[in-house]
């Protein structure tokens, strides 16, 4: 019988304790990996242990327990996550806005701008104003994402079959070889240029799907600020997922 029959089945995850703090390690195995490898996501703070095809589960728990101190090390620089309550601050088109909890009673979530700061005004049960404060981020970048895509859509003469909104980790943005655009809701938080880049690029992609000169060409030609959108992605983006 092969061994692959005979191997239980891999654990969901690994627990490893340092400094008196219990870790717990995701697993993944993949075929094409030819070391162990880790990874603490910035963006979710997930601890992952890839594993190639025939590494043991044993051999995988040592590795791990023997870099605990950079996991650790790794966790502590993870920015402080901020959760959508009463009194939080959290960015809007760049600019940061406090989130104030007007009442109980259920009311419209608004933007209010005649106090010392601006803020997001939301009215109902506390426990449901996480869940408003995300509709109305989503709201808000569905509108900003349907006028970027129309001004794109007049400058190519074409245009997306869908736009849908995700809370996607690994990408901002995506094209589909069938005309859809994918976008993640927490841009509405990124300064105004680094939103309306990522529609040039995916609607960029609407006539070369590669990242080709021809593409880059295209791409410079439809929107003037690449390189500041691309330098702000690059230091800043990852700090877009610890808000809610």
């Amino acid at each position: 019988m092969p061994l692959a029959l005979l191997r239980r089945p891999d654990p969901d995850h690994l627990d490893i304790v340092h400094g008196g703090e219990t870790l717990r390690i995701a697993v993944r195995r993949l075929p094409a990996a030819r070391r162990l490898t880790l990874r603490v996501s910035q963006a979710t703070g997930e601890v992952v242990i890839t594993l190639p095809a025939r590494t043991a589960i044993a051999t995988a728990q040592r590795f791990a327990t023997s870099h605990g101190g950079w996991i650790a090390a790794r966790l502590a620089r993870l920015p402080e996550r901020v959760p959508f309550a009463g009194g939080a601050l959290l960015p809007l088109r760049g600019v940061s806005h406090r989130i104030i909890h007007r009442g109980v009673r259920s009311g419209a979530t608004t933007l209010v701008g005649d106090g010392p700061e601006p803020a997001i005004s939301v009215s109902c049960e506390a426990a449901h104003i996480a869940r408003r404060v995300r509709e109305f981020l989503e709201r808000e970048v569905r509108r900003d994402l349907a006028v970027a895509v129309g001004r794109y859509t007049e400058r190519l003469g074409q245009g997306p079959k869908r736009i849908t909104v995700r809370d996607t980790r690994s990408r901002w943005g995506s094209c589909t070889a069938r005309g859809d655009l994918n976008f993640s809701w927490r841009l509405i938080m990124a300064p105004p240029l680094v939103l309306d880049y990522l529609v040039a690029h995916e609607m960029a992609h609407l006539r070369e799907m590669n990242h080709s000169n021809r593409f880059w060409t295209l791409l410079g030609g439809l929107c003037p600020h690449v390189d500041e959108a691309e330098a702000w992605l690059k230091r800043y983006g990852a700090t877009l997922h610890r808000y809610g």
